[in-house]
């Protein structure tokens, strides 16, 4: 597995997409480890098609070691520095939440676009009152980790692209205290409609590292054969820290709002 960091090319498509696919991030032999680990933890078997009645199952975290050691490869770590900067993440210890769909076409009633949160709101156990701010408190990226071979018909992950900047001049007159999730909802994410839509697909080993702004929606199972991702967060190491030199995620931001 190579460890070469993205390029400047590369890097430049992610400040202006807010996206970077990364290919080989991990290997077909962990993808398969982990799967499964999954295929256990769901109580469902690959052989036994008649127990998959449900259009989606979730996994909230694995922390074994092979889950681990998929998240850590030095493909992964490379990219994380490219992005987020050398010493602004940290490492993962397991992953979560896994999401496990299955075919049949059913509607999972989990479709809708939307923007992840990062930070608890005054209730912590209200999902609805998590919050996002304009420097992304808590959240570095937004990660897609492909640990089955994912084609336009399985369920891949529906993404806007550029959509992040969108978002940043949204969120940037709420200060640091940001939005809810419950506001962002009410308000809707029509405004990032416009945006090109792209199927987060690939072989096993794959990995999208997205902007933690961007807009994204999952879609119904309408192939064959069970996908099986997670959708982590990178944890960044501290709060946003002006006094650094601005990393791509950072870039992009300041860019969309005018500031760069």
């Amino acid at each position: 597995m190579t460890t070469d960091t993205p390029g400047q090319a590369r890097i430049n498509d992610f400040v202006a997409q807010g996206f970077l696919r990364l290919d080989n991030a991990f290997s077909p032999g962990q993808a398969a480890e982990v799967r499964e680990l999954l295929w256990r933890a769901a109580g469902l078997s690959p052989d036994a098609p008649q127990g998959w009645t449900q259009p989606v199952v979730r996994i909230p975290h694995l922390a074994h070691p092979a889950v681990t050691a998929a998240a850590n490869t030095p493909r992964l770590h490379a990219a994380w520095d490219a992005l987020v900067g050398a010493g602004r993440w940290v490492a993962p210890r397991g992953l979560g939440s896994f999401v496990l769909r299955f075919p049949g076409g059913e509607d999972p009633g989990d479709t809708g676009w939307h923007l992840d949160t990062s930070f608890a709101g005054d209730d912590p156990q209200d999902f609805m009152r998590w919050r996002v701010n304009v420097t992304s408190r808590g959240r570095a990226l937004l990660m897609l980790f492909l640990f089955t071979d994912v084609g336009a018909e399985d369920a891949p992950t529906r993404l806007r692209a550029g959509s992040h900047r969108v978002m940043a001049r949204r969120l940037l007159p709420h200060g640091l205290a940001g939005v809810s999730l419950a506001e962002l909802a009410a308000e809707g994410f029509e405004d990032s409609a416009d945006c090109a839509q792209v199927a987060a697909t690939g072989p096993a080993g794959t990995v999208y590292l997205c902007h933690p702004f961007l807009v994204h929606a999952a879609q119904p199972h309408r192939g064959r054969n069970p996908r099986f991702i997670a959708q982590p967060a990178l944890t960044p190491a501290h709060d946003f820290d002006p006094a650094l030199p601005p990393s791509p995620v950072q870039i992009a931001i300041r860019q969309a709002c005018g500031l760069e």
